[in-house]
């Protein structure tokens, strides 16, 4: 009989998780701790974070245009992209009013719901907090 892997659930990683990944130097325990969910977690995101990593490695790490297309067609090669479009506005639009979430982290919130993930991975959101009884928020750096 042969045994399968326990699969990962899928998750989804807030901006400040890839930027820990990608710049060294920050908080080494942190960009450690965010390469380690990267490689071992089935993962999603969206074209908003792909957006928002980008303007920031731009500004913080100096990347180049070249290195930014590559790092572009990499996400869309591994991982799962959430499109932003009218249902998650409007989810995320309900999510603001329900949970008092911020315009950007509700849009978040909402294409994660979207790809029916899990976990939200964030060091800036409602630690603990579970959205509709399916998505669960984790800070990964919070001390326990």
């Amino acid at each position: 009989m042969l045994e399968t892997e326990p699969k990962t659930p899928l998750c989804f990683l807030d901006t400040n998780i890839w930027l820990y990944a990608f710049i060294e130097g920050q908080d080494s325990e942190k960009s450690m701790m965010a390469k380690k969910i990267i490689q071992n977690q089935t993962i999603t995101t969206s074209t908003q974070v792909i957006n928002e990593v980008c303007v920031n490695l731009l500004k913080k790490a100096k990347f180049s245009e070249e290195k930014l297309r590559l790092l572009i067609q990499s996400f869309y090669d591994k991982y799962g992209i959430i499109e932003l479009n009218q249902r998650v506005f409007l989810k995320a639009s309900e999510l603001r009013e329900a949970y008092q979430f911020s315009f950007w982290d509700s849009l978040v919130v909402s294409s994660a719901l979207q790809d029916n993930v899990q976990i939200l991975y964030s060091e800036d959101m409602h630690d603990g907090l579970v959205v509709e009884k399916q998505l669960k928020i984790i800070n990964p750096f919070k001390k326990q």
